[in-house]
């Protein structure tokens, strides 16, 4: 099963005194990338709540935001006043300085909103003891329907790669159908040219000159080993896009098939020289180019 990189989940729990609720949101990402947001002191263990994230996350970009409302008593309220002194003093020295001393007091005015004057009641650099093993189950719930999400979403991926798949089987199977007829249209048109030269100039032209020359162009032309490698391709992408790539999820391979797929097409349009083909080959390559954008958001 594939998995999205992008996907939400919200989970809420609740402790004696305090209530918690966590958001989880994901994005695509090359690597796995965890920022934690809220209520302190949760910013400051972005590290043990990735862990908590690498247990069912391996790709992406993941925003946690960890709101506690510890339902605070007024006794619980507190400045700290060697911090607010000090923004005062410095306000004011600032002021004096710059020949204002008459705006200390308007500049002063938002002082209680700088960090560390009115610091969230109960932080410190770690969660309570009775809070963090509720803050961090409902850390796990989310990530639970976060996993959900991006589950529903990988579904519908498939369902869209699989389409696709199915109309680069039907260009690759129309190039197979015309191959034959490549060679053949360029031995009329040689034989073409060479009875109106042999008209125009009277000059005469040996059968195995021009059986040399068509043996040439179809070497050169000859696609086969690009349509050969070009189904193993789409036999190795659809088998990723059923059952995923394992623990390491499948995100990678398809992003390695799609490449490999798309070199072969540029290079079976610039070796055939034939028209036809070449239109098949522009649908392939903008059917790919879908493909690629749905793909770099798999896990």
């Amino acid at each position: 099963m594939l998995l999205s990189m992008t996907g939400f989940g919200e989970a809420r729990g609740a402790g004696e005194g305090f209530n918690a609720t966590v958001e989880v949101r994901a994005v695509n990402n090359r690597h796995l990338k965890v920022t934690v947001r809220g209520s302190d002191p949760y910013p400051l263990l972005e590290s043990e709540l990735e862990k908590t994230v690498r247990r069912s996350v391996r790709r992406g970009t993941i925003q946690i935001q960890v709101r506690v409302d510890r339902g605070s008593k007024f006794a619980d309220l507190r400045l700290n006043t060697g911090v607010l002194a000090g923004y005062l003093a410095q306000i004011r020295a600032a002021c004096a300085e710059a020949g204002t001393p008459e705006l200390a007091a308007s500049v002063a005015a938002g002082v209680l909103e700088l960090p560390g004057v009115a610091p969230e009641p109960g932080s410190s650099s770690g969660p309570p003891e009775d809070e963090w093993p509720i803050v961090e189950k409902t850390v796990e719930a989310a990530l639970k329907k976060l996993d959900a999400s991006r589950k529903t979403e990988g579904r519908a991926m498939a369902d869209e790669l699989l389409g696709l798949h199915r109309t680069l089987g039907t260009e690759l199977g129309r190039i197979r159908e015309h191959l034959p007829a490549v060679t053949g249209d360029y031995q009329k048109r040689i034989l073409d040219r060479v009875r109106q030269a042999v008209a125009d100039a009277g000059v005469a032209i040996q059968p195995e000159h021009l059986i040399r020359e068509i043996a040439l162009f179809a070497d050169r032309t000859d696609v086969s080993e690009e349509v050969s490698r070009f189904a193993a391709h789409l036999v190795q992408f659809e088998e990723l896009v059923r059952n995923g790539g394992g623990p390491d999820g499948a995100g990678r391979r398809l992003e390695f098939v799609v490449q490999e797929m798309g070199r072969e097409a540029n290079t079976l349009g610039s070796k055939a020289g034939d028209v036809v083909i070449s239109r098949h080959v522009v649908e392939v390559k903008a059917t790919l180019e879908k493909i690629r954008e749905l793909v770099q958001n798999v896990e």
